[in-house]
């Protein structure tokens, strides 16, 4: 399936090199050129996060690897809470007693968790209308009550048993429960929580891109912290995938434009609802900003959706196509069952509710 999917992305990365020179003609050539403008941006969030890791990871293996051995999941469990491409897959490499463990929880549960923790909930509060709060929250609530289907379906593909998954999950999932409570109870006082969560993130990350740098610069080394050149050649692989992967994106946007409509129409969502399933599939910033142009139901309907959809397709799909292909197939899988699970409770309830 690996193959399959880098053929594909070769061949998109063709079509969009060949519109590129021909003049961006049909748009591919404008995603093609958007993933070299991406290196900056990806740079920034990535690299300090994967120069510090070492010590961060040596700072979590004394102070909470313990604790969660003691609960029955594996160390890797924490690099779960952060996002793949904030740090979250190589802390779980780095903390994990067995390998199998560290790339379900970098990969799997750092793209819907622990994206959701670090971007899509403090991120989304900040650019959606004020009005449009209550249905985002609810959404998200939404979301992540159904993560599990996801973490279930990508974990039948790693080779692990439910009995299995459920006792390493057991501890996320309770601390989702009490992140489903909290968004619920007081939202205001949880949200403010998010804020400073990812503004302390962010000195992190740019702490550990200053130290790489000037370790670099000065020709020397330390063992807390990864060359800066290694966390950049990560971000270069990454990019390289993008130049296939967001042309992809837009060619499967406009193949299945017409049956997603009639899909929506039949779901009774606007077409702004259908739209932003497509867009927040690649990215989820741009689909955020499309809530206030839906209904009530839609709002809510994509909030739940994109909490395990978020940026597969662009961000989450290149990151793991850089740093371990085999995993993009249960990747796929969680992301997907988790998304089109959220959107049905969601459905349901919203015809529950006005029938």
């Amino acid at each position: 399936m690996n193959r399959v999917i880098m053929i594909f992305f070769a061949a998109a990365a063709v079509l969009g090199g060949l519109d590129c020179i021909a003049g961006n003609r049909k748009g591919y050539g404008e995603r093609f050129e958007e993933a070299f403008r991406l290196l900056g941006p990806t740079a920034l969030s990535m690299a300090g996060m994967i120069c510090i890791s070492p010590a961060l990871s040596f700072l979590l293996e004394r102070l909470l690897a313990p604790a969660l051995r003691m609960l029955g999941t594996d160390p890797a469990l924490a690099g779960g809470f952060f996002a793949i491409d904030m740090g979250g897959y190589q802390l779980a490499m780095q903390l994990a007693d067995a390998p199998g463990w560290g790339g379900y929880f970098g990969i799997i549960v750092g793209a819907v968790f622990g994206c959701t923790l670090t971007f899509t909930l403090p991120v989304g509060i900040g650019v959606i209308e004020e009005s449009d709060s209550g249905y985002f929250l609810k959404g998200v609530i939404i979301g992540l009550i159904t993560m599990p289907a996801g973490f279930l379906a990508g974990g039948l593909l790693f080779g692990f048993t439910p009995l299995q998954l459920l006792g390493r999950l057991a501890v996320l999932l309770v601390c989702a429960l009490l992140l489903v409570l909290g968004l619920w109870k007081c939202p205001a006082r949880m949200l403010r929580g998010f804020r400073l969560f990812v503004r302390a993130l962010r000195v992190l990350i740019t702490l550990g891109l200053t130290i790489g740098a000037v370790l670099y610069l000065l020709e020397l080394q330390s063992r807390w912290i990864t060359p800066v050149m290694d966390a950049m050649q990560t971000v270069s692989s990454i990019c390289v995938v993008m130049l296939g992967s967001l042309p992809a994106a837009l060619f499967l946007q406009r193949l299945l434009r017409v049956p997603l409509q009639k899909a929506g129409n039949l779901l009774k969502l606007d077409e702004t609802a259908v739209t932003a399933i497509l867009i927040g599939t690649v990215s989820v910033l741009p689909a955020l900003t499309m809530l206030k142009d839906m209904t009530p139901r839609g709002r809510t309907a994509i909030s739940a959706y994109l909490v395990s959809a978020a940026s597969l397709m662009g961000a989450h799909i290149a990151f793991t196509m850089g740093v371990s292909p085999d995993l993009t197939g249960p990747l796929i899988a969680a992301k997907l069952t988790g998304a089109f699970s959220a959107l049905a409770v969601s459905l349901w309830l919203d015809s529950r509710q006005t029938g």
